[in-house]
């Protein structure tokens, strides 16, 4: 049987439960303290490593990646080619929006999923529907 999944994360709440001056950040300590099964992309993983290693050093990128591999409640779910063509028809959908190809990838998952809530600060993850974390606490 299928591990069930709560939620999507994305790259904006994992970098505000580790930035003490992000103003999130004490929701996601909170959140993180408990939380249920997550899943994520491969894309939000570089995206983060790439965040820490340019605000900061390769030291703390390293250490971000190493806290993604001690979350046992966390899945990078496999994606592949066949995730691109969904991810770029959403890109040209919401051609009016700065979205990234890891947003459009994040909420291909979230649909294909069938995900109703996503930990995020960015509004962009919510344009299909699913409800952002941050509007319910």
């Amino acid at each position: 049987m299928a591990t069930r999944t709560d939620a999507y994360v994305d790259t904006s709440a994992l970098i505000a439960f580790c930035d003490r001056s992000d103003t999130y950040h004490l929701l996601f300590r909170r959140l993180f303290a408990s939380p249920p099964s997550l899943v994520t992309t491969p894309l939000v993983v570089a995206e983060g490593h790439a965040w820490f290693l340019r605000r900061y050093d390769r030291q703390r990128a390293l250490q971000f990646t190493a806290m993604l591999e001690a979350m046992p409640f966390l899945q990078t779910v496999t994606t592949g080619s066949q995730d691109l063509q969904p991810a770029f028809d959403l890109l040209r959908r919401f051609s009016d929006q700065a979205l990234t190809l890891t947003d459009a990838l994040g909420l291909h998952v979230m649909a294909q999923r069938g995900l109703r809530c996503c930990w995020s600060t960015d509004f962009h993850l919510g344009l299909t529907g699913v409800p952002l974390i941050i509007h319910e606490h």
